[in-house]
């Protein structure tokens, strides 16, 4: 039988993968939930009632934990396979990430794609809700505290997106100081 690949953060269709992944645990420990409080109703010693109670309490948190960052991307899908297509030719030219949901106090920010290039890292955020220039911010201040240059841009609008991925020039022809990397590994971590 063939293995299928995980799709890891930051891989197209990790958005669709990643609520399967979490909808299938919570599925899980609801039912777990379900079966020790059936249990409970089974027996007649008082103290295995209390055991199984505290067990199914207990189970909660882990359900909680799981189904919070599903709640809240549960209305954004992987963008159709053409975007991906469209936005992989610019991998030569830089660092393409897609499906990251960054999260900020204050937004969710779904993004479908991200060029992280030398020159600055340039995001597509479709959720049309979010303050972009407030999602902007914060996003620049937790790179500060990385320490990483607040270059972030964050834009809800894909011509405009489409415009500076097009104008950027290869990365090859910066000096590399690893921070592209970085920028990529620190993006990756501060999504869902």
């Amino acid at each position: 039988m063939r293995r299928l690949k995980k799709i890891e953060k930051g891989e197209y269709g990790y958005r669709n993968a990643l609520k399967k992944r979490r909808f299938l645990i919570v599925s899980v420990l609801i039912l777990f939930i379900l079966a020790q409080l059936g249990a409970r109703c089974m027996t007649d010693t008082q103290a295995v009632k209390n055991i199984l109670t505290v067990m199914a309490i207990l189970t909660v948190l882990p359900a909680a934990n799981v189904a919070s960052p599903l709640a809240a991307c549960l209305k954004y899908r992987t963008p159709p396979r053409d975007f991906y297509d469209a936005y992989s030719v610019y991998e030569e030219k830089c660092a393409m990430l897609y499906d990251l949901v960054l999260t900020t106090k204050d937004d969710v920010l779904p993004m479908d794609a991200i060029a992280v290039h030398p020159t600055g890292i340039y995001a597509y955020c479709v959720n049309q809700r979010a303050d972009m220039r407030r999602a902007e911010k914060a996003l620049n201040e937790i790179l500060t505290a990385q320490k990483l240059d607040p270059s972030m841009r964050v834009t809800n609008e894909i011509k405009t997106f489409d415009k500076r991925v097009k104008s950027l020039k290869p990365a090859c022809e910066y000096e590399d100081d690893g921070t592209v990397e970085y920028a990529v590994r620190v993006l990756k971590s501060l999504s869902m």
